[in-house]
């Protein structure tokens, strides 16, 4: 009983949390029902959008939650006693991360270990990766939080300025930053704090940010990147996703003397007393070597 009010506490949603389980809902909330009569009280207020703890949930949540975090761990440890790894591992990583880094490294390390489940969640936002039970994520190195444990999986990465030769067409292309905010621009919003990503420049030791501004705004590399070969606007995106379409001329580069190499892709994650050895493993495989 107790494990199914931390799985719908933790999830918000019965939904997530009888998937999570592997029962049905009906059986989920019948077992949240039978603990609630037990106890005599409420636990969880539920609405037709979201489940959250009432104030003797949440007491609950606080002081068993971290007790079964710890059995979980020691269950996670005794893995080491099987011939190879094994276990459940949740990420999440922008879309660009995965393609680029994540996804290059996993594809050469699970057929080896084929008990080990890797569950890769898709997010262009700045996830709390402790808040949503994720045991790491992949984003730059500026992004990354300063309690967070870092690991560089990716190479220094640059960032470039393209557009469509329809767009230049009808404008010059801007030569300093500061003339973007004379330009149609493509935006990015990051979903976890709603603002908008300033564009990033730095040139003989100078840095700026340029807040730009476009009919657009997006959340995602792959639609960014679509909308600038359309010709809706400049776009900010990695290097590696424009080079193909430099090369092929459908996309100008601009402002390249501006763009500098930034810290890459790091892994974080909050520290823990003893690392699963699934997870362990999966940190060796993902580590950058220069």
């Amino acid at each position: 009983m107790l494990l199914a009010f931390l799985a719908v506490a933790r999830e918000g949603s019965f939904t997530r949390a009888a998937a999570q389980l592997g029962i049905s809902q009906s059986t989920l909330s019948h077992t949240i029902r039978e603990l609630e009569e037990r106890l005599g009280l409420r636990l969880l207020t539920r609405t037709t959008r979201s489940v959250s703890p009432t104030a003797a949930g949440e007491r609950l949540l606080r002081n068993i939650g971290p007790h079964f975090e710890e059995i979980e761990a020691e269950l996670d440890a005794l893995s080491e006693l099987r011939e190879k790894p094994a276990g459940t591992i949740r990420l999440t990583a922008s879309d660009h991360a995965f393609k680029s880094v994540l996804w290059p490294k996993l594809a050469k390390l699970l057929p080896d270990y084929p008990d080990i489940m890797v569950e890769v969640f898709i997010d262009n936002a700045l996830t709390d990766i402790a808040a949503e039970r994720f045991d790491a994520g992949v984003r730059l190195g500026e992004q990354v939080a300063k309690d967070m444990i870092a690991v560089r999986v990716g190479p220094d990465l640059r960032f470039a300025v393209v557009g469509a030769k329809p767009y230049f067409a009808k404008r010059p292309p801007p030569t300093t930053p500061q003339e973007l905010t004379g330009h149609i621009c493509i935006n990015q919003r990051f979903s976890t704090n709603g603002g908008l990503w300033s564009w990033d420049f730095e040139r003989d030791g100078r840095e700026l940010k340029v807040r730009v501004d476009g009919q657009i705004v997006l959340n995602g590399t792959v639609g960014i990147l679509e909308a600038a070969l359309d010709g809706f606007g400049l776009a900010y995106v990695p290097e590696d996703v424009a080079e193909p379409h430099l090369k092929s001329g459908r996309l100008m580069r601009v402002l390249d003397e501006w763009s500098p190499a930034w810290p890459g892709y790091h892994l974080y994650y909050p520290s823990r007393r003893q690392a699963s050895p699934a997870f362990t493993l999966l940190v060796d495989a993902l580590r950058h070597k220069s």
